[in-house]
This record gives structure tokens, sequence and C-alpha cells, in this order.
């Protein structure tokens, strides 16, 4: 005690200089362990690491991945579970859209990048954290999507960003964990595999230049299977309820179980091209056979209960709204209004759909449907009609064309003076 009553504590040098507590985006792989290990040793950080598991990762897997957070010395590692609230905040209104970026890409990691962001935010928030860390380069997207959403939801938190700050290769990662006794598989780590439940993204060296496709080795999916499969999808207001007949509580379990049927089909493999955030062009290789499936299938089941003008707005909106969410724009209003609309649209988007599997490809077969409007009642495409006569249809022909007809009778009128 002090002469003036006052109890006097005496204050640790831990206690004087407390270190900076940061929240990393950790996936075990090359960039994150880079990170874990430059954070606690040269910066000297309290790392708190936190995975996001969107459908891309075992049990097994997540244990193997949270040992490995703590030998690198992370002072605490949380999972999250985030695969049914990645489903019904992101990947349920990509299937409504039919969502492809550039046609071609079910926007694979740029939707469950959104998820992991604004749940390490949520994260790093709860742990009053001073910053907030992820392994993303300085030459692609993912930064933007970390950056923007970090800055929205928990702003005043310092981004850090090691490998784009340093100008990293994976080479100099590897040179690095080397030195510090990290043991990996590096020789895996020759390719950034993005694995999840709407897609596998796969990068390497092939897919550095505007030629060159990957390996057989490369692809995480092996292909097993030959010969043709039949596969029974059933949607329920627009969403995967059940394959073959087996019906599932959640569409991502429907989603796990036909990709569990036709990945080693090799179904959805593919190399996607496309403009950066940032202006610059990029190429990725995904397999992606569930998704692929399920878009396909669900449109077509759309073109047999939609009118023409439910699918033509759907078109332009899905347009947008996939390249928005592909650019990390996720918590613009906007995207919670096209929402709205994608979920009206699906009230009969209800029945089933049937595809044929084949090694590399697959084919929709058809549709059945309560809702289908391709019905013989109202007459045969081609064939015959019954809602209206062939009269009708020359008065329907000449006040349909009218004004167009008018235009040429005044044009040419105009261009014989």
């Amino acid at each position: 005690m002090s002469n003036t009553g006052v109890e006097i504590k005496n204050e640790t040098e831990a206690e004087l200089h407390p270190k900076r507590k940061i929240v990393l985006g950790f996936s075990g792989g090359l960039d994150t362990s880079f990170c874990v290990k430059y954070l606690t040793i040269d910066k000297g950080y309290e790392v708190h690491s936190v995975i996001v598991n969107t459908g891309g990762f075992t049990p097994e897997e997540l244990k193997t991945i949270e040992a490995h957070a703590y030998t690198l010395g992370v002072t605490t590692h949380t999972t999250v579970d985030a695969v049914k609230d990645y489903y019904d905040t992101i990947i349920k209104y990509l299937v409504f859209g039919n969502c492809l970026k550039n046609n071609t890409y079910p926007l694979s990691v740029s939707a469950e990048r959104l998820s992991q962001a604004l749940h390490i935010a949520a994260h790093a928030k709860a742990l009053n954290a001073d910053g907030v860390a992820h392994g993303s380069t300085g030459a692609g997207n993912d930064q933007v999507r970390f950056d923007m959403i970090f800055n929205i939801l928990i702003p005043g938190v310092e981004i850090i960003t090691p490998i784009r700050d340093l100008k990293l290769s994976r080479e100099q990662e590897i040179s690095y964990l080397k030195e510090k006794g990290v043991e990996m598989n590096f020789a895996k780590a020759v390719y950034s595999i993005n694995k999840g439940l709407w897609g596998t993204s796969v990068g390497g060296v092939e897919t550095l230049k505007s030629k060159g496709i990957l390996p057989e080795a490369a692809w995480p999916t092996q292909v097993t299977k030959t010969g043709t499969e039949e596969v029974k999808l059933g949607f329920v207001k627009g969403e995967l309820k059940s394959v073959n007949d087996k019906s599932f509580d959640h569409p991502t379990e429907a989603i796990q179980y036909l990709q569990s049927i036709a990945g080693a089909y090799g179904i959805g493999r593919d190399i996607h091209v496309g403009d950066t955030i940032i202006g610059i062009k990029g190429r990725v290789g995904f397999e992606a056979a569930a998704p692929m499936i399920i878009l396909k299938a669900h449109h077509a089941l759309e073109k047999h209960v939609l009118t023409k003008w439910q699918l033509n707005w759907k078109d332009q909106l899905a347009l947008f709204y996939g390249n928005w969410l592909h650019e990390g724009q996720i918590m613009d209003p906007v995207m919670r209004d096209i929402e709205a609309y994608f979920e009206s649209s699906q009230q009969n988007v209800t029945g089933s759909v049937f595809v044929q599997l084949n090694p590399y490809r697959f084919q929709v077969i058809g549709i059945e449907s309560e809702h289908d409007l391709m019905s013989d009642k109202f007459g045969k495409y081609g064939e015959m009609n019954t809602g209206f006569t062939g009269e009708d249809v020359r008065g329907f022909s000449k006040i349909f064309g009218n004004q167009t007809s008018i235009y040429h009778k005044v044009k040419e009128a105009n261009d014989g003076k």
C-alpha cells in the first residue's frame, strides 16, 4: 500500500505492453501456414486462427488442420460450421438465378470467400481483436472481397495481409517455412486448391498462362466411373430436395450426395477465364460436378414452368447478381432486392428433372412437373393448337407487325424522293 492508501500493482512487461490480438482466417494451406509463423515469430502477435468450413472439409481433416494450427503456434483455433448458412444466404440464390460467371464458372470460390469473410469478421468482433489477417496475394480477387467486408463489418480493425505486403511467391513461402522447421506436404502446395460445397478451384503453373491444361493428377477428384447412369433430381420451389427419390432434410445434403455420384465421372471440369476485380485477366481450373448439373437441371425445369417474361427478367437480374457477387458486393442492399425477386419466381419451380451422366459430360433428358406449361391440352408445338384458329393468327400477325409495316412504307415513300 502507498501512503495515499492506494494499492500499487507491480505490472509485468506483458501487462504494460500486451501482444496485439490478431484473428487469422486459416485453411491450413501454404499461405495461411506462412501467416501464422510470420505473425507470431517475426511480428510477435497473439494469433487466433479460425477456419470457416463451407463444405470443403471432412471432420477428420478439420481435426488435422486444428492440430497443424497449434503446432504452428496459434493461441486459439476455432472451427466454424458454415455449410448450411453458406447455402441459405448465398448458394440458394445462385441456383435460383442459374448463375454462371462468363457462362462457364459457378462462382465456387467467389461465393465461398464471402461466406468465410462474414464469419471471420464476426469472430474478430467477438474476440475484440486488434487486427484481422488473411492470406490473399496482391494479384487476385480474394484480397478485395475480404478487405471490403472487413471494412464494412469491423471498421477500425487493422487488416493485415503478409503475402500481399511482402509480395511473396509460393516458392519463397515454402523456403521460409522450411527454415522455421515446419513440416508440410510441400509437393502438394505446388497447386492452390480451394474445395467447398459449390465446387473446387485448382490453380497451378498451367493456369498462369493463356495456354495450358491441368494434368490429370492435379484434379482433386479422379475419374473412376465409366458407362452411363441416370439420376433423378427433385426440386421443390427451386431447391434440390431429393436425388433418385432419396429425400434430404437440407439441400446441402442433396448437393453432397449428388457430388458423390457424379464427381467420379469427371463432370464439371473446366478452366475459367475472367476479369478480376482489380482489372487483370486470369485463368483458374475448377471441378464442380454437382453444381453444374444442378444449375442446368434447375434451368431446364424453369424453362418449362415459368413464363417468357419471368425467364427474361431472371436472366437479366441474374447476370448482374452473379457479377456483383463475384466482385464481393454481397453486402449491397440491391442484392437483397434481387434475392426477393428470385424467391418470388420459384413458387412453381417444383418437379423432377432427369439427367444422364457420362464420363466428362452430362445431358438433361427431360422434366416432369404439375406446373409444366408445355401441355398438350393447349396444343402441340409444330403440329396443332387448340387455343385459337388460323384466322385468329392471321389477324394477330397483322396487328403484331403493324408499326414495323408502317415504318417500312414510310421509309419506302421517302427513299423515292
